[in-house]
């Protein structure tokens, strides 16, 4: 079974990040790489290795009104090159690019991040707008990218997926778009269970 992960780019998404566009609340260069499903390239290249890794899906959505810390999820279950992947249902709950969606609270901890980064997983997947809130965004994702590590930001469907996997391991490919110079590159992301 295989499961698409991603958001689906509508008129209706363009329209309300073209909006912020012209308002000045986001750069034309940065709305392109950013919209949807997509990860933050912190000057590195991905690696044609990272199309295709093992996926673990932890549910953290129980977790509202604090950091996600490491005691929320079971770091043994990781192995080094895993795509790790958090279900919150942030995105379930508030439509991507909504000012709800945008101002959610949920975040990693530092703690947390660090133990992934120790682990040498490739990739780190959320439902959210990103892994720590706007003002230590670029730092976590730079902290992150400089260990090897992407950020997979917006991931859709995670309860199908949640539901599907029933805890076990599945199979994870993702393709971003083969673009250079942006902040951000869109990328397909689907899970086979």
């Amino acid at each position: 079974m295989k499961i698409d992960l991603s958001v689906t780019v509508t008129e209706e998404i363009l329209q309300l990040m073209s909006s912020m566009t012209a308002t000045g609340q986001i750069p034309p260069v940065v709305q392109f790489g950013h919209i949807g499903t997509h990860f933050d390239v912190m000057n590195k290249k991905f690696p044609l290795e990272n199309t295709e890794r093992r996926g673990i899906l932890f549910d953290v959505s129980h977790v509202k009104e604090r950091e996600i810390e490491a005691s929320d999820i079971n770091l043994d279950k990781i192995t080094e090159h895993d795509f790790i992947m958090f279900y919150t249902g942030c995105l379930q709950e508030n439509k991507f690019g909504t000012a709800e969606y945008l101002k959610t609270r949920l975040e990693l901890s530092d703690t947390l991040i660090t133990d992934l980064v120790n682990k040498k997983v490739s990739m780190i997947g959320i439902d959210f707008p990103g892994i720590r809130k706007p003002a230590e965004h670029f730092r976590a994702d730079q902290y992150c990218a400089d260990n090897g590590v992407f950020v997979i930001e917006n991931l859709a469907n995670l309860e199908i997926l949640l539901a599907a996997a029933k805890g076990q391991p599945f199979l994870v490919h993702t393709y971003p778009v083969n673009y250079e110079g942006l902040t951000g590159l869109p990328c397909r992301v689907v899970a086979e269970v």
